[in-house]
């Protein structure tokens, strides 16, 4: 029987990374929850929405009954404020909490504990105040935060002054020109260090790296891996950040005890993070599966996802010619995937076409011609409209006229190509 895992709050970047992870494990049954509707609600299948937010006092009562409900037997957090919080009610919570120990997740939550834990043993960011600052530029970032919110290159005093008056929990910081890397790694139950592997973040957004691939030599950044995780207990997936400083030298920039949001670097050699730690979690041992033998590039931007009420519908009609198979003899492979989503969830699928040639010698060659429950073949002087038999039904054809036709004699919605990825549920 799966696992019931519940993510929380599974629209953040890590909650869609566990959930593009995980999604086809036969082990585990994931359900999102939230505390406002994001992009969750769009992605996760089984969905709870409306938690409370995690600092109101109905959160631990609600969640334990969500728990008991939905027979929950681990909850993965997938932001950094909240993992220390769940840890630390995981008895009252009566479930297993995917993470790290409390005090590691204490400790890797705010930068100057990170720092003052680590500054004996390895090169930290140098850390002033404002009466002890002895030139520009400087770095100012919140102690306890995550992503770019509220970081600055600071040039001057009076901006300076204007920042850190302006917010409290700010720490200035000396300024690192250098190249950032991230590390990701995985440790066992065991405080086994299983992976560790650094990527260069070429291009960051908003404080994710969307643009990132695997450093050329990995030595240096192993060795920093395996100091932390000889001074911190971890348990599952986490990550560390590191920048050259201007003699080269690697210096740490924090350390977060859960999944990184560009992890799935790793899940494209081999490396799923979020179920190997999963397995870890129910105390499975699990060796990863590397592929060494390509190069791997992960560029990520914006990804777009429809929600569609008051559509419903028995029959898909769909065309063939530029539609189905493109001028170039190329399978619309969008549309291809769009019709076996239609064959899990039980829809007909009609091929209505005036094609002309050798139509289910051409499906053959492109291995469609059982993709059909009917093929209805047109010659040029007939209607499609008169085909179409069944009005709880949609309509997909490139042809702009083709489809203006049926919705004036059947009424029934009419689509093209381009909008395919409407009817995604």
């Amino acid at each position: 029987m799966k696992k019931n895992i519940l993510v929380f709050p599974c629209g953040s970047e890590v909650g869609l990374n566990i959930y593009s992870s995980v999604r086809y494990s036969r082990h585990f049954h994931l359900i999102g929850a939230s505390s406002i509707e994001d992009h969750g609600a769009f992605v996760y299948e089984d969905y709870i929405p409306s938690l409370p937010f995690i600092n109101e006092p109905s959160f631990i009562p609600i969640l334990k009954s969500v728990i008991i409900d939905r027979k929950i037997d681990a909850i993965y957090p997938a932001m950094d404020s909240v993992i220390p919080i769940l840890k630390s009610k995981e008895t009252e919570l009566g479930c297993k909490v995917v993470s790290s120990p409390l005090e590691t997740t204490e400790i890797c939550l705010s930068k100057s504990k990170t720092y003052n834990t680590f500054r004996e043993i390895i090169r930290v960011p140098k850390l002033f105040s404002l009466e002890t600052m002895h030139g520009f530029p400087v770095f100012v970032k919140p102690d306890i935060g995550y992503g770019a919110r509220d970081t600055a290159i600071v040039e001057d005093t009076n901006t300076l002054n204007h920042i850190v008056s302006s917010k409290k929990g700010l720490l200035i910081l000396e300024y690192l020109p250098g190249k950032e890397y991230t590390v990701d790694c995985f440790t066992d139950r065991n405080g086994k260090l299983i992976y560790a592997a650094s990527r260069e973040r070429n291009r960051i957004r908003n404080g994710i790296s969307v643009n990132t691939f695997f450093s050329e030599k990995q030595e240096e950044f192993t060795t920093l891996a395996e100091t932390i995780n000889k001074r911190l207990l971890f348990r599952g997936a986490w990550f560390f950040q590191v920048k050259r400083d201007t003699n080269g030298e690697l210096c740490l920039l924090e350390i977060a005890s859960r999944l990184g949001g560009s992890s799935l670097l790793s899940r494209a050699i081999g490396v799923n993070l979020a179920l190997l730690s999963l397995f870890d979690a129910f105390d499975i041992d699990i060796v990863p599966q590397i592929n060494h033998n390509y190069h791997v590039v992960l560029d990520r931007a914006l990804e777009n996802k429809f929600r569609c009420s008051g559509l419903e519908y028995n029959t898909i009609y769909v065309d063939y010619d530029d539609c189905l198979v493109l001028s170039a003899n190329l399978i619309n492979v969008n549309l291809i995937r769009f019709l076996f989503d239609c064959i899990n969830r039980g829809k007909k699928i009609v091929l209505l076409t005036k094609h002309r040639g050798d139509l289910y010698a051409e499906m053959r060659l492109f291995r469609i011609e059982h993709l059909f429950d009917e093929i209805i073949l047109l010659s040029d002087d007939e209607e499609k409209y008169e085909y179409i038999t069944d009005r709880c039904a949609i309509f997909i054809d490139d042809s702009f006229s083709e489809r203006q036709r049926i919705k004036e004699k059947t009424g029934i919605p009419v689509f093209g190509p381009d909008m395919i990825d409407v009817l995604y549920s």
